[in-house]
């Protein structure tokens, strides 16, 4: 079994969590809770299969928007995909934004995911691609005998 989710728009980073002190305790809040709502509802539409145990591969693609700043030689070479996006966001950092955002939606836990094969680079339509493939096995842990 294999899905794709494709998510129009900049791809998203995940980012630090925010602390806010309130007297003497001190609270976290995720500044990212709309995104992360836009992102899964998009991807919620595209998924038909949810791995619920055994192991899942990964392949992310990030397309990031061209900068209107680049010169028409590196726009040539970006369309002759030799130009890569070297800043940040980081790329593990999307990575952990994407797995976040499946779980419990294309999978249990992104604990299942064994291999990510990534890539991060411009693009003139920015755009999140993700495929996704099952194994084909099952995880011994889930069906071991007690």
């Amino acid at each position: 079994m294999e899905i794709q989710i494709t998510i129009p728009g900049k791809p998203i980073a995940k980012k630090r969590p925010r602390f806010v002190r309130r007297g003497k305790f001190v609270g976290a809040y995720n500044s990212q809770e709309t995104e992360e709502g836009r992102w899964i509802l998009e991807a919620k539409s595209q998924i038909s299969h949810k791995w619920e145990d055994g192991p899942v591969i990964a392949f992310m693609v990030f397309l990031m928007p061209i900068p209107t700043s680049l010169r028409g030689r590196d726009i040539a070479l970006i369309d002759a995909g030799k130009y890569y996006h070297v800043k940040k966001p980081d790329l593990d950092n999307l990575i952990k934004f994407a797995k976040d955002c499946l779980n419990g939606i294309a999978w249990r836990d992104d604990s299942q995911v064994i291999k990510i094969t990534s890539l991060k680079q411009y693009s003139r339509d920015p755009r999140t691609v993700i495929r996704l493939r099952g194994t084909g096995e099952t995880c011994p842990e889930c069906h071991k005998e007690e």
